[in-house]
């Protein structure tokens, strides 16, 4: 499974709209609205590389608002679940 995030910077008018838009997309698992210097995060989650790159290089690049796009993938993933489990080793 290969998971990216892809940073958008959108026109203002359409942020709600391309919203939708986005989550509709076959592999985007989950948009949120953002603060900061970006107004969108999509996260992507797909099976292979290739499926990835045509997500965010076709899906998402032909969708109308989007003025800028930032994306990072994933090399590693670590949840609250496995912190908890890593530092309760040998504590009984």
């Amino acid at each position: 499974m290969f998971t990216g995030f892809v940073l958008v910077l959108a026109d203002p008018s359409r942020i709600a709209e391309l919203s939708e838009e986005l989550a509709g997309l076959d592999g985007v698992s989950e948009v949120y609205a953002v603060t900061g210097e970006w107004d969108l995060v999509a996260v992507v989650r797909v099976r292979d590389h290739e499926r990835l790159a045509d997500v965010v290089t076709v899906d998402i690049a032909k969708l109308g608002g989007i003025r800028r796009t930032e994306t990072m993938v994933a090399f590693r993933a670590y949840s609250r679940h496995d912190l908890d489990a890593a530092f309760a080793l040998g504590a009984e």
